[in-house]
């Protein structure tokens, strides 16, 4: 896992956010994907830092995220 700052390739990234987040601009992230690399952001603010993550580091967060009670 690393943190990066958005770079001229960001474009080529197809970002996604959940379908759940809704357009009441909440505290939302979106998910851009490569082969290689999950790369994660703010909605609010996708010119910021992002978090790189390994295809098995995202996998295994998305276990646990989904494991999780909703409050």
């Amino acid at each position: 896992m690393k943190m990066e700052r958005a770079t001229e390739h960001d474009g080529l990234l197809n970002w996604r956010k959940s379908s759940y987040s809704g357009s009441g601009g909440g505290d939302c992230v979106e998910v851009g994907v490569t082969s290689a690399e999950i790369h994660v952001r703010d909605s609010k603010n996708p010119a910021g830092p992002r978090l790189t993550l390994a295809p098995t580091t995202w996998t295994t967060f998305l276990g646990y995220a989904g494991a999780q009670p909703l409050n």
